[in-house]
């Protein structure tokens, strides 16, 4: 007699305008009033880091800090560990990542990322047994959907809107993120640090792989700026990263490990 099929747990889904985007959640398992409670726990906090890091509110305390109006001790402790994060990006990318835009400090490229694996995190301290956080298109993947399914995410292709490019699945991994920079839905958005213009290079889109979204958003912008032949050069040299690029010439450069992540 066949074993019965287990069931997929139950999927608590939402999505949320914050931070000038849309950042959808899709959580399975748990004890459900508890996974409830985090997920509002997770949407307020989202709409807290909007008050406090906006670019585009005067009164948020990034605007304040930039106005010299506030020191960074003064501002909540999230504002110290994000400008740490923003620190050590830029460090490992070689100033191709940066905090500042136009010469002041910005840390808009590094928060969205960070804001996502921070929720991703509080379901899974609340019991979720698989969590996706989709925020604005770059996804923090924890647990698994059910028994046996992984999560897998599509990677647009920019050449061919409606088309996908890629799927990555987060088979075998706990956790699993996936980001892109990129022109197609934008526009030419990612500033070259070391012009302060918009970056010239023959990418459309990079996709970055590992375990943390904070990074690999970070990484993908960094990449983009690189160009296609230094930005594969430099994905390659990080640890637990893979990357997907595409140029404007329709070609496709890859990790050397990204094929294990596609299915």
């Amino acid at each position: 007699m066949a074993e019965p099929a287990e069931e997929a747990p139950p999927a608590l889904r939402h999505a949320e305008e914050v931070m000038g985007t849309v950042f959808s959640f899709d959580v399975r398992g748990g004890e459900p009033a508890a996974v409830r409670t985090a997920l509002e726990e997770a949407i307020a906090r989202l709409h807290r880091v909007d008050e406090v890091f906006s670019t585009y509110r005067e009164d948020s305390q990034i605007s304040r800090l930039v106005r010299g109006e506030l020191t960074v001790e003064e501002c909540d402790p999230e504002v110290a560990e994000v400008l740490e994060l923003g620190a050590e990006a830029e460090r490992v990318s070689d100033g191709w990542f940066s905090t500042r835009y136009e010469g002041q400090l910005d840390p808009t490229g590094i928060v969205k990322g960070w804001a996502a694996e921070r929720a991703a995190l509080h379901l899974v301290a609340a019991g979720a047994s698989g969590v996706s956080v989709n925020g604005g298109g770059d996804v923090q993947l924890c647990g698994v959907p059910g028994p046996h399914r992984p999560w897998r995410v599509g990677v647009s292709d920019p050449l061919r809107p409606g088309s996908l490019a890629a799927v990555v699945s987060a088979a075998g991994v706990d956790e699993l993120a996936v980001a892109t920079s990129g022109t197609a839905e934008r526009g030419a958005h990612i500033v070259d640090p070391r012009t302060g213009k918009s970056a010239v290079t023959d990418l459309l889109a990079v996709t970055v792989v590992g375990p943390r979204l904070t990074w690999v958003d970070a990484w993908a912008t960094a990449a983009f700026a690189m160009g296609s032949r230094a930005g594969l050069d430099w994905l390659e040299s990080l640890p637990d990263v893979e990357a997907l690029l595409i140029t404007a010439g329709d070609e496709v450069r890859c990790t050397g490990g990204l094929a294990q992540r596609l299915g």
